[in-house]
């Protein structure tokens, strides 16, 4: 059956997940373009931990406030920033936990080799989305030449290293917070009648 209503748990861990995700767009590193955040790491966390639709929705509710005016986003906040190269990678965002949470919510127990398959999955949706928009931002409002090889280089290959690391992390402690997760939030109603995966 389907949920109409959300629980306090859901809606404070949603509203947690949406700060987490701001708070991880100060730490980044100075690299031009694409600069690696903490961002992408919330995302992972959201999407394994909350599941495919409340994880979506947590990054909706950062990208909505981030366009509202509040400087949640790496460089500052407000609807202008749709103007900003990076904007494709905040709007990744949400379908990247959606799919990384739809992927995992109903497996009680997660082998590492399929875990790894998820974040990849959401990794590659965010990069999809944020290395076109760079494209096409350089390409059409910056008014400048970029061979699609140079978009993927400082678009997609660029950052892939810190959110290879990021995603190691994950692996690591993810099945260990969802357990600890579960007490609070069975995932929809996934984890309390989720599926064994025999994976491995």
């Amino acid at each position: 059956m389907n949920k109409t209503k959300f629980t306090a748990n859901e809606v404070s861990l949603v509203a947690l997940f949406a700060a987490l995700t701001a708070i991880g767009g100060f730490i980044r590193l100075p690299i031009p373009y694409v600069p690696p955040t903490l961002q992408t790491l919330m995302v992972m966390f959201s999407g394994l931990l909350l599941g495919g639709k409340l994880g979506a929705m947590s990054q909706l509710i950062y990208l909505l406030i981030g366009l509202l005016g509040l400087p949640v986003f790496a460089y500052g906040g407000g609807p202008g920033y749709v103007l900003q190269p990076t904007f494709g990678y905040v709007m990744g965002f949400i379908p990247g936990a959606y799919i990384l949470g739809k992927l995992t919510e109903r497996k009680q127990k997660i082998s590492r080799p399929f875990l790894i398959l998820a974040i990849l999955s959401c990794i590659l949706t965010i990069y999809a989305l944020g290395t076109t928009y760079l494209c096409l931002n350089i390409k059409f409002i910056q008014h400048k030449e970029i061979s699609l090889f140079l978009a993927f280089k400082i678009g997609f290959l660029a950052p892939l290293p810190a959110d290879l690391l990021k995603l190691s992390v994950v692996v690591a402690v993810g099945q260990g917070l969802r357990e600890k997760m579960a007490e609070y939030l069975p995932l929809g109603d996934s984890v309390a009648g989720a599926k064994p995966d025999y994976a491995g």
